[in-house]
Formats: C-alpha cells, sequence, structure tokens
C-alpha cells in the first residue's frame, strides 16, 4: 500500500467553484512561520499535475515566478513607464511609438514564459521585409531590455530576446553629400538667411546638427590670441545629458574665415532680435535661437535649411535634410586629399573605422599617398 500524505503535505482536489483541479504541495514555512503553499490548476488531473510541477521547478531555481497572465505587454509597458528615467524625452516618445506600433501590438498578446526565440525569429523576419536594419536594432532592444528588467524581477526564467540575431533590413534612405559647386550655391542662397551662421558652420566645421543647436556664445572665440585661432568649442549637444556624443566627440575646432565672418554678422543679427523682441526675449546664451531667444528644435532647422535650398537650382529640397551637410564637410576634404585619421578626428569619431562605414559614400576609395611620392622619387 503506498503512503498516506501527512497533513500539510499537499494533494489534489476538485474546485466547484472554479471548475478545476487544483495540485497543492507545501514548501515548509516561511520566517514569519506562514505555511509556504505552491498550486497548480488545470481542466484534468494530469493538466494540473504538470502546472503544479512547473511551478516546483521554477520554486527550485529560486525564482518568485510572475503570474502566468502576465504578458509580454505587461513587461514593455512596465519598461517605458519605469525603465527610461535617464533619457531624453524625444527619445522616450520614440519608444513608446515603436513599442505600440510593432512590439505590442504583434506580440503584446503573448504569455511571457511562453514567448519562444522562434517567435522572436519569426517577427524580426517579418520586419526586415518592410524596415530598415536600423529600426530592426532598434525594435530588438526595446524588447530585449523589457524582457531582461522582468526576468531582474522574478517575471520570466530567461530572456529569449538575446538569443535571436537582428537580420539585415531594407536598406535605409542613402546619404548625400554635396558636390563643390552645389556647397558654394547653397552658401551664397543662405547669405540672407536667418540660418546663414548656421549653415556655413556645419558645412565649413563638420559640427553635428545636435552640436550647434546647442552651441552657447561661451564656447565661442571669434578673435583669437597669441597661439590661438579663432575657434568653437564643441563640448556639448542637446542630448538629456548635455554631453556630446562619445568621448571623442568633445574637440575644439578652428574656424576658417567665411565662418568667422559669418558669425560676426550673426552675433550682431541676434542682438537687433534682442532688441526688437524686448521682454519677451529670453536669454539662454545660445549662438542659433528662435526670434525670441530660445532654443531651436530639429524640425525648426530642417525647415529653414530646406527653405534655402528650394532657390539653389538642380536641388530638390525635400531629398536633403541638414546632417546632409556634415556629410559634406567629409566629402569635400576627402576629395581635397585629407587623409581619413584627420578628417575622423575633425568630426569627432571614435575611429577610422566609424568615418569608413557611416561616410563611405563620401570618402574617397584611393589612397594617393604613395603614388604621389613615387612619382617625385622617379620622375615618369
Amino acid at each position: 500500500m503506498s503512503k498516506r500524505r501527512s497533513r500539510g503535505d499537499g494533494g489534489l482536489h476538485w474546485d466547484d467553484r472554479r471548475q478545476r483541479w487544483i495540485a497543492t504541495a507545501s514548501l515548509g514555512y516561511d520566517p514569519s512561520g506562514k505555511r509556504i503553499v505552491k498550486r497548480g490548476s488545470g481542466k484534468t488531473k494530469t493538466e494540473a499535475k504538470a502546472k503544479l510541477k512547473e511551478v516546483l521547478r521554477d520554486h527550485e531555481d529560486g525564482l518568485a515566478i510572475a503570474p502566468t497572465s502576465y504578458t509580454v505587454k505587461d513587461a514593455v509597458s512596465n519598461w517605458l513607464a519605469y525603465g527610461l528615467t535617464d533619457v531624453d524625452g524625444s527619445t522616450v516618445d520614440n519608444y513608446k511609438t515603436l513599442c505600440e506600433k510593432h512590439v505590442i501590438a504583434e506580440l503584446g498578446a503573448r504569455r511571457l514564459r511562453d514567448l519562444s526565440a522562434d517567435d522572436v525569429d519569426r517577427w524580426l523576419s517579418a520586419k526586415a521585409k518592410t524596415h530598415s536594419t536600423r529600426t530592426l536594432r532598434l525594435l530588438h532592444s526595446c524588447l530585449n531590455r523589457s524582457v531582461k528588467r522582468a526576468m531582474a524581477r522574478d517575471k520570466v526564467k530567461r530572456n529569449v530576446v538575446e538569443l535571436c540575431s537582428i537580420p539585415k533590413g531594407r536598406e535605409g534612405r542613402p546619404s548625400k553629400a554635396l558636390t563643390l559647386a552645389q556647397a558654394g550655391a547653397v552658401l551664397d542662397a543662405a547669405a540672407d538667411s536667418r540660418l546663414h551662421a548656421y549653415i556655413v558652420v556645419a558645412l565649413l566645421a563638420g559640427a553635428r546638427t545636435e552640436e550647434l543647436r546647442a552651441l552657447s556664445w561661451d564656447h565661442v572665440d571669434l578673435k583669437g590670441r597669441e597661439g590661438i585661432s579663432p575657434h568653437i568649442a564643441v563640448w556639448r549637444s542637446v542630448r538629456a545629458s548635455g554631453d556630446t556624443k562619445t568621448r571623442k566627440s568633445r574637440r575644439t575646432l578652428a574656424l576658417p574665415g567665411r565662418c568667422i565672418a559669418a558669425l560676426v554678422e550673426h552675433q550682431k543679427r541676434q542682438a537687433r532680435q534682442r532688441e526688437a523682441a524686448g521682454s519677451r526675449w529670453t536669454e539662454h546664451g545660445l549662438v542659433f535661437t528662435s526670434e525670441v531667444g530660445t532654443a531651436l528644435d530639429a524640425a525648426n532647422v530642417r525647415k529653414f535649411f530646406r527653405r534655402v535650398l528650394a532657390t539653389v537650382d538642380g536641388i530638390n529640397a525635400g531629398d536633403w535634410t541638414p546632417r546632409e551637410l556634415r556629410h559634406s564637410f567629409v566629402s569635400l576634404l576627402s576629395d581635397r586629399g585629407i587623409p581619413i585619421e584627420e578628417i575622423a578626428r575633425l568630426v569627432g569619431h571614435s575611429s577610422t573605422s566609424v568615418t569608413e562605414t557611416v561616410y563611405r559614400k563620401q570618402i574617397r576609395p584611393v589612397i594617393q599617398t604613395g603614388a604621389v611620392a613615387m612619382n617625385e622619387i622617379f620622375e615618369p
């Protein structure tokens, strides 16, 4: 005969109210003296015992498993609400849009503990047909960080998203660069624009648009002094932290004469705007501002930039963005024969590999140094 269970050891019984079989097991007592009881339920005895075994296995692994109703949507919503406290507001909005439109809409109803690597692979593969690789990376990152947060809070055993590779998506919009003739035409067209100095500095110094929007007059030296040329100190950006994109992005750039002249004129123009605005002016010490002294956002700059391009023959303004002034800076320097190492230093890249990867269409592929030197040694 089988041994009778001791009182409290658990068992299997039918619950009339829930209309399910309930399997229970007693695992001792917690520090307060309360009995620890684990349960599994199912429509059949076998299903209830299988669920109990799963709960016991999770308990032995040291996991305080979340309710089985905890879904991918719950995990993503929790991450969006509490896991982005140090992230810029615009970035949070972008993450929310991506998560709601793609992650929650298509995977949200899946129970988190049932989410498999195959589910994620199929989801990413479908997205790869309609979205760029960059978007796929963002989607994978959002889901990965959500599940990782849930895992840290004992909602799920492991993070299957980390096991999945990101497929290659559709090609994004190719970056472009202005030719020398186009660049000259754009500079001439911008002469009477309130963003004239912005366009000149972006094109002739190669600063990022996020760096120029945060540039303050305290970081501009238009006169220079003995041994130090007029320059701008690119030490800040509009990121939430105020820091530049990378450590090497923090740099001091000497200004070409055309930049100096444009900034001098811009300073005078801003003084007139400040006087005209009167009490409406809000002083932030920024170089590039609205008509009342407030900071410009990316949309402001893009609108004014395209307004300038619309007056240039042979250029479709809608196809261009301000960041392509930086691409043009790289392209013009490369065409001039400037080494890639020096270009990487000027644009604030952490290595030349970043420059080659991001600006591969603007970098001159032929290294001419050896040929030039040999032509001088052995006259043709």
